[in-house]
């Protein structure tokens, strides 16, 4: 089987997590619904169920957040 959203971002999917989650599917509802649409590019069960919950703590923004720290480099010759 075809997944027809195959080629995606991971924020794609996030959107769809959230909209799902307010709409009130369970995580494992939600996985089960992303599955055929998105293939093996679906993201875990256990991503769906880490993003339930940064959403019910009241997280909007689909996108990484930022990280402190040092940046790393690299560099190729």
């Amino acid at each position: 089987m075809n997944a027809p959203l195959q080629d995606c971002t991971i924020e794609e999917q996030r959107g769809v997590v959230r909209f799902l989650w307010a709409e009130g599917a369970k995580p494992v509802e939600i996985h089960r619904r992303m599955l055929p649409q998105y293939g093996q590019s679906t993201m875990s069960q256990r991503n769906v169920y880490e993003w339930v919950e940064r959403f019910k703590s009241g997280r909007t923004r689909v996108t990484d957040e930022g990280r402190s720290g040092l940046r790393r480099n690299t560099e190729t010759s």
